[in-house]
């Protein structure tokens, strides 16, 4: 079955590449300002989170989905904040590249910090 693309990519968000610094032996990830930060469209998606459990402690892991135009730059390491939510997910492993097809990418991310 072939995959059917999304009608409209028209949730605006921010896409954050780290930059990487090498500060007496330690690699130091650090991300841009907002400001400096590359506008993308796509669509969002939440599940209402995923429950883990670790230690007894019981914790909810607020996941979503992204769809969006593809975009080489956009790797496992990058970040996503959402313009009208104001909320920071970060991108939980490889952005798929639709049928290899360099058009729409998927993935899945996680919400960074605690704002509600």
């Amino acid at each position: 079955m072939a995959f059917k693309r999304s009608q409209n990519y028209n949730v605006p968000m921010l896409l954050l590449i780290p930059t990487y610094t090498n500060s007496k032996g330690q690699n130091k990830k650090t991300y841009p300002e907002l400001k400096d930060g590359i506008l993308i469209y796509g669509t969002f998606r939440t599940f209402g989170g995923t429950g883990t459990e670790q230690n007894g402690i019981r914790t909810l892991l607020d996941t979503g989905k992204i769809e969006t135009w593809f975009r080489p730059e956009i790797k496992a390491e990058c970040r996503i904040y959402l313009t009208d939510s104001e909320e920071m997910y970060e991108i939980d492993g490889k952005p798929e590249d639709i049928d290899k097809k360099h058009m729409t990418m998927l993935m899945s991310v996680k919400r960074v910090g605690g704002k509600s």
